[in-house]
């Protein structure tokens, strides 16, 4: 069996993430930046192997300095860790379109064993032969394990900030299509 390669289609994917706020609701945010590559045996995408970064600086949740906090060494110290990287150490089909993935999440220099869940939701030609595959990823990460353990007090004593941050990455992939080597003379 051969090995296929495919990278992640920026323009039909997106990386949220939500926190509870104030313990009363939810904020939400994404990065707009980011790049993976699925490397899978044959067309079956049980135990693929799975890398995936995200550009830390490219955080939007709609609040320019709340944004600018989040870069800060309070919660991500993006100057000196920019990138959030996600490797892949198993990726199973759970029954049907349900896989689980586990792998080792780095951010701000810490790595941690985590497990996401992942929806398949099938293939399709894009309508200009390109083949896609489309996925829903949902997670849940403890953010004072990777050293995020900035918090304020309400004036009730409750929380600001959830500890607890939710994943969901909807996500489309097409095989890479490498370029034909050059002949040389």
């Amino acid at each position: 069996m051969t090995n296929s390669t495919w990278v992640i289609d920026p323009i039909h994917s997106e990386v949220l993430f939500k926190i509870k706020h104030l313990v009363i609701s939810t904020l939400t945010g994404s990065f707009r930046k980011f790049e993976g590559t699925i490397i899978t045996r044959g067309d079956d995408f049980n135990d693929a192997k799975v890398n995936f970064t995200i550009d830390l600086k490219s955080i939007d949740t709609n609040q320019t300095q709340r944004d600018g906090h989040l870069h800060s060494g309070d919660f991500f110290a993006a100057d000196v860790y920019p990138q959030m990287t996600f490797k892949s150490t198993s990726f199973l089909n759970a029954g049907g379109s349900d896989y689980k993935m586990a792998g080792n999440l780095t951010l701000r220099g810490v790595t941690k064993q985590i497990e996401l869940n992942v929806d398949y939701g099938g293939s399709e030609d894009n309508g200009h032969g390109t083949l896609k595959h489309g996925f829903e990823i949902t997670g849940i990460i403890n953010r004072k394990i990777f050293g995020m353990t900035w918090n304020k007090l309400t004036d009730t004593g409750g929380l600001g900030l959830g500890e607890d941050i939710k994943l969901i990455a909807n996500i489309q992939i097409a095989k890479l299509v490498e370029e034909p080597a050059a002949i040389t003379a």
